[in-house]
């Protein structure tokens, strides 16, 4: 999984800038796209930017900010590299971050020009970095059943070679990042062991969302 410059096991630093946006999933071994516009976050960028590593934690608030002060975080996020940027005529960022490996916060630290930065342990979560063991077994029927009716429920046009081609564990990595789940759900997601685990979860989050919304009259599941 690792790229010529992503920082070994032993490399990686024990406080990382953070970035609490609820809804956007990175997973290791995926990309995120993100859009940099408020200040407090055009800061944290360009320090990053500035580092050897260019590393960023996306991490999940467990609610919204409704008042004073910063909301609480999840415990757990996946540090990410920036691989690309570019500026844009109005003053902002447009990055992409390579998931590396899931951290825990261990506690988190006086702010920085207005970006959160944390102290994370890193160890529970190695095996992020090592190349997936083999192929993982996924009932493809269950899912593609489930995820048909969800974008049709959705109103959502999906390009079916594209999905059916696409080998199980990017699919549901890119499920899991994509899908419009909630945040709670969204780091159920990411706090999954393995991607078998995450599967599951899935399909189970598709099919409950099925359960919750039903299908319009003259709609069918296939």
């Amino acid at each position: 999984m690792a790229a010529p410059f992503d920082p070994e096991f032993e490399e990686l630093p024990e406080e990382i800038p953070i970035f609490p946006l609820g809804g956007a999933l990175l997973l290791p071994g995926n990309r995120l796209p993100l859009n940099i516009f408020e200040p407090r976050y055009l800061n944290m960028t360009a320090a990053a930017l500035a580092a050897p590593q260019r590393l960023i934690g996306m991490i999940q608030p467990q609610q919204e900010q409704t008042g004073p002060g910063e909301p609480e975080i999840y415990r757990t996020g996946c540090v990410g590299r920036i691989v690309s940027f570019g500026e844009t005529e109005d003053g902002r960022y447009l990055i992409t971050l390579q998931g590396l490996i899931r951290f825990a916060v261990d506690r988190e630290l006086a702010p920085r020009d207005g970006y959160r930065r944390v102290r994370v342990r890193f160890g529970a979560f190695r095996d992020d970095l090592a190349e997936p063991a083999a192929k993982i077994a996924v009932d493809r029927e269950r899912l593609l059943n489930a995820l048909r009716a969800y974008l049709r429920q959705q109103n959502v046009d999906a390009n079916w070679e594209a999905i059916e081609g696409t080998e199980d564990s990017r699919l549901i990595d890119s499920l899991a990042m994509m899908c419009p789940f909630r945040t709670s759900e969204k780091q159920a997601l990411l706090e999954a062991p393995g991607t078998a685990e995450r599967a599951e979860i899935v399909m189970t989050l598709l099919e409950m969302a099925l359960l919750e919304s039903p299908l319009d009259e003259g709609q069918t599941r296939q």
